[in-house]
């Protein structure tokens, strides 16, 4: 797995959770459109890391238990790194792209007198 991909889908688990506290596991693996496997793994992660808390409450024995997620403060502070690197990251995608269309209307400019000097 590219470190680069799952950093984007802890964070976007991150506010996911912070934006509904009550989604189960199966919800956020839709919304991401990532496994049901894969969320459950990082989900059990984020829980070791001590990044967020898991709480269950429902106390009634013969339902199926509810979870609760929430983002602990070092969990908040991961998701503050990582939108940073996110920021980062994009600007960079983005200074790249202008400079190579900058370069292709350079070129392009460049081969118009070009052609229209060929054609006399």
């Amino acid at each position: 797995m590219n470190e680069q991909s799952q950093k984007e889908e802890i964070f976007f688990i991150f506010k996911e959770l912070e934006a509904n506290p009550f989604a189960t596991q199966r919800d956020i693996s839709s919304r991401l459109s990532i496994s049901l496997g894969k969320t459950n793994y990082l989900i059990r992660e984020l829980i070791l890391r001590g990044l967020i808390k898991a709480k269950n409450f429902t106390d009634n024995p013969g339902k199926l238990k509810k979870i609760r997620y929430f983002l602990t403060e070092k969990g908040l502070e991961e998701k503050f790194q990582l939108l940073q690197h996110f920021l980062q990251r994009k600007e960079t995608e983005y200074n790249n792209l202008k400079q190579e269309l900058e370069r292709l209307l350079n070129n392009k400019s460049e081969t118009i007198p070009l052609m229209q000097e060929a054609e006399k």
